[in-house]
């Protein structure tokens, strides 16, 4: 998919192979196929056009995707983050600065298409792209207060102003019971970033906002990046990071 000035519309689908909770994730069996393999497919039907590629860490998971013909690379096995990952892959094969990386993690084989595609033409819509994610709204009260679900909010221009596990805004005057739900957003963790935005922040050490609130997407905040926020209107389906988790989404498969 092009984009002006000669940039291109990259993903990066990070696949780690440990994993405390559950060894071996990406790997997991769902309806006969592997996990990653159904987040590639997945993503690959959304974004026709893409240039799309697993990253992992591992050479099991690197056979497997070789035997389905599936672009992969292998990449470092000590990164913090998909986000590192995703910036090593872009290193390896010289992507350009302007180039547009989305990071969807490969534990998210339920990622609706529609929201990937419409993201992905959100990113594509601005001229001067630095780094996008996604928001939806908050329909239950107790997810206000809930230190697992990230709150942002947004200035006029559709930019985050913060992240923040907290509950904000915070209604000073309102009993909380009577908090008005529509000045709240749950942040979905699928990113994009210009390729020259992603290795600033690869290159950057964690900042302390970062590190208190265990949000490295406000390292980006501490560098004065503009994040663009594509409000999608209703929360995609959770991805695997439990046992449960697997047991759930492999009924559905």
């Amino acid at each position: 998919m092009m984009l002006p000035n000669n940039a291109v519309l990259r993903v990066v689908i990070p696949a780690r192979y440990g994993s405390s909770r559950l060894p071996g994730k990406p790997l997991l069996d769902l309806g006969g196929k592997p996990m990653v393999v159904r987040v590639y497919e997945k993503v690959s039907e959304a974004l026709l056009g893409a240039d799309i590629v697993v990253a992992t860490d591992d050479d099991r998971i690197l056979d497997v995707l070789v035997k389905e013909s599936i672009p992969t690379v292998l990449t470092a096995d000590n990164h913090e983050s998909g986000t590192d990952r995703a910036a090593e892959v872009a290193r390896i094969f010289a992507w350009g600065d302007t180039d547009i990386v989305i990071n969807v993690q490969g534990d998210e084989p339920l990622v609706p298409i529609e929201m990937l595609r419409s993201f992905a033409q959100f990113c594509c819509s601005h001229t001067d792209f630095s780094m996008g994610t996604i928001a939806v709204p908050i329909d239950e009260k107790a997810m206000i207060h809930d230190p697992n679900i990230v709150k942002l909010t947004v200035n006029y221009v559709g930019n985050v102003i913060a992240f923040s596990r907290a509950a904000i805004p915070v209604d000073r005057d309102g009993n909380y019971e009577k908090w008005e739900m529509l000045s709240y957003l749950r942040h979905v963790g699928v990113y994009a970033y210009s390729n020259s935005v992603l290795q600033k922040l690869t290159a950057t050490p964690p900042c302390l906002l970062e590190n208190v609130e265990k949000l490295e997407q406000l390292r980006a905040q501490w560098l004065g990046i503009p994040v663009h926020v594509m409000k999608w209107h209703n929360s995609p389906p959770h991805g695997i990071d439990t046992p449960d988790d697997f047991a759930r989404i492999s009924a559905y498969f």
